[in-house]
């Protein structure tokens, strides 16, 4: 049994004292949950995990996650007496502009945050994702007597999180898929910031896990009974086939005048407040962030420890490369983040005379090739698998080995309906290193799991999302299902990829930047409906985002489409020149991210001065202002009908937009100026 001592107790109060200072200074913060959780975190970073503030990234430490990121100060305490690069400094520096210390934890800002977390939940689901990339590694590379991966997964959540749904998505298919090596705590303090939560939630978290198949425990003094937790530890350890719940009952501001109320939940302690609490606890009152010595060196002691394991796991790998070379080399690989040489082969290229196809079916024929070579990809389907087109021919699904379903080692999931813990699950997955993922629904619905997708790209995951039935060419399913406005929302989101191809080629080349791209994540649009292969188009071109498809001499007027309706800009221009009306050139833009990064010089070769811009998307014309000087597209919801009459019924047909198109460029001639959209200062 683990053994506490006094300077135990003055570490845990030495956490409260500093999380008090934190937020004082800052003035702003969460200084209650910090303060009871303390004896919580204590344990675990001194007790409980492995850890290396010298290697932060070693593959098999155990992952901590803050769920409840709103008590950061907890882990930004956590992490600098532990010896991350988080210094007194940093502490001092809380939520002011530029720290290292921000108002929630941030993973690309922060040495030793595992995910970014903030939005309740989030972080839950991102700890599912890490234990099944636990689960899937160990699967995949560990060997008799080689034991590479067997860390546990630490997640801390709180009322908020429990009352989120994404919690709810997650902790079923954690429970489904028996993730023995996550171990979460339940911070049950009952204060939100509407005040108690007999106000809203009252329900038995306890027996709604238990009923997603979790072994659950209660603790019912978490602010004194460090015993009762390290058993609780212990005991989740030995339960290897259910994902663990310790309801662990704390107050909330402990040792506050206020505690266990509102008024410490979100707002800096009063100066008088902090001075008594420092003086109940043996502190001097004057003193700010003041750290004995014997609390640093308990800190100090275990992460020596996980340097050690450190070095051990090092060796163990030395001996795995002489047994085990191929995986070995594999491992080595995908932990560095290198792609197989060459795998960009395997992608399908195609000419005009291919037969038309869906690019739903494209982006299965692209998985096709590539699932072999890139064994690092592991993608699934919010119960879409059939409509998505997800999976390839021999994928194994990832399943408990004794589902009789699949196996660990497989690599398409079933996340059933649950698309906002889906992107969760996949923010987490790669997080956890060495696994590129990928998740599907239609595009619609990622608006259901726009708070992970948004955490995805400020926090620069390599996640791919693949949604199909992109527009209104989905058809009978109606408005419900047509999404009108996704793109744009997509396309105002910094650091999120959009990708809509127009055919083969560009389906290739979206992977492809999907793929190859290490820091942000990439949203692939494709239809439901056959697209032709088109002349001009290639995977190289896909890259620039955007790129001339048909160049016109002497030309009045360029037509830039995406996706579905490159073709049809492709067909309106066909229909002008036999006309003899007009002479267009055709722009095709399958990504106006990767297009503004572009130089300017490249940008004003595609979309040329002194000729009107027209865009054509069935979508929501808002956004293209910065592309196109008068745009066709949908400004309301849409319609239910065959795909081909709802095209018809918002005139985006050959013959509509070819009418359109004329006025534009009769307008512009009358006026005698065209305004330049690329040459301008501010872009």
């Amino acid at each position: 049994m683990t053994a506490f001592t006094d300077d135990d107790k003055t570490a845990i109060n030495t956490i409260r004292a500093l999380a008090a200072d934190t937020v004082f200074k800052g003035k702003s913060g969460h200084p209650g949950a910090p303060m009871g959780l303390a004896p919580l975190g204590h344990l675990l970073f001194t007790k409980s995990m492995n850890y290396n503030p010298k290697n932060p990234l070693w593959a098999n430490r155990d992952r901590f996650v803050l769920s409840n990121g709103h008590a950061c100060v907890l882990q930004y305490i956590l992490l600098h007496l532990s010896g991350y690069p988080t210094t007194m400094d940093d502490l001092k520096s809380f939520r002011q502009l530029n720290s290292k210390t921000p108002g929630h934890p941030e993973s690309h800002i922060t040495v030793g945050i595992e995910v970014t977390t903030g939005p309740l939940g989030q972080g839950f689901a991102n700890s599912v994702g890490l234990a099944i990339g636990e689960a899937h590694m160990a699967a995949r590379f560990n060997k008799p007597d080689f034991e590479l991966f067997n860390n546990h997964t630490f997640v801390i959540l709180g009322d908020g999180c429990m009352q989120e749904g994404i919690a709810s998505e997650a902790a079923s298919l954690a429970g489904h898929l028996k993730l023995g090596k996550l171990i979460a705590f339940y911070d049950d303090n009952h204060i939100s910031i509407d005040g108690d939560t007999n106000v809203a939630f009252t329900e038995d978290v306890t027996k709604r896990f238990e009923a997603y198949g979790w072994h659950v425990q209660s603790i019912e003094d978490g602010n004194h009974d460090l015993e009762g937790i390290a058993r609780a530890i212990e005991e989740a350890k030995k339960v290897t086939d259910k994902p663990s719940l310790i309801r662990v009952r704390t107050i909330i501001g402990f040792g506050s005048l206020n505690q266990g109320t509102e008024k410490v939940h979100g707002s800096p302690l009063k100066e008088d407040d902090i001075a008594q609490l420092k003086k109940a606890f043996g502190f001097n009152p004057d003193a700010k962030f003041e750290v004995p010595k014997s609390t640093y060196d308990l800190y100090h002691s275990r992460a020596a420890q996980g340097e050690k394991a450190n070095k051990e796991w090092e060796e163990l790998f030395e001996k795995y490369q002489k047994a085990y070379p191929k995986e070995a080399a594999e491992l080595k690989r995908r932990l560095d983040n290198k792609l197989p040489e060459d795998w960009v082969k395997e992608l399908p290229r195609y000419t005009p005379a291919d037969k038309p196809t869906a690019t739903r079916k494209l982006s299965e024929a692209v998985l096709n090739k590539i699932a072999d070579v890139l064994p690092e990809l592991l993608v699934g389907s919010a119960d879409l698998t059939g409509s998505n087109l997800t999976r390839w021919k021999d994928a194994v699904d990832f399943q408990p080995d004794d589902s009789n379903l699949g196996s660990y080692s497989g690599r398409y999931f079933r996340y059933g309906v649950r698309e906002h813990a889906m992107a969760g699950v996949l923010n987490g997955l790669d997080a956890y290193g060495g696994i590129i993922p990928a998740g599907a629904t239609f595009l619609n619905f990622i608006t259901y799991a726009w708070g992970s997708v948004r955490l995805s790209a400020l926090a620069g995951h390599r996640v791919i999302y693949i949604m199909t039935h992109d527009s209104i060419g989905l058809g009978e399913d109606g408005p419900t299902h047509q999404p009108i406005e996704t793109l744009a929302a997509i396309r105002a989101t910094p650091n999120l990829i959009d990708l809509r191809p127009a055919d083969g080629n560009e389906t290739s080349g979206a992977y492809r930047f999907a793929i190859e791209n290490q820091t942000r994540p990439s949203v692939l649009a494709l239809t439901r409906q056959d697209l032709p292969h088109l002349e001009g188009s290639s995977i190289e071109k896909t890259l620039k985002g955007g790129y001339v498809l048909q160049e016109v001499d002497d030309a009045d007027v360029t037509l830039v489409g995406t996706g579905s309706e490159v073709s049809l800009c492709v067909e309106t221009a066909k229909l002008l020149k036999e006309q003899g009306s007009v002479k267009a050139r055709v722009v095709s833009m399958p990504s106006t991210k990767l297009f503004d990064a572009q130089s300017q010089e490249y940008r004003a070769s595609v979309l040329k001065d002194g000729i009107p811009i027209v865009s054509v998307e069935a979508a929501s014309t808002y956004g293209w202002q910065r592309y196109a000087h008068e745009s066709i597209g949908i400004d309301t919801f849409g319609s239910s009908g065959p795909w081909k009459e709802v095209y018809a019924h918002f005139e985006l047909v050959p013959d509509k937009v070819a009418e359109k198109v004329k006025k534009v460029v009769a307008f512009y001639k009358k006026e005698g100026f065209v305004p330049s959209l690329v040459r301008r200062y501010f872009h």
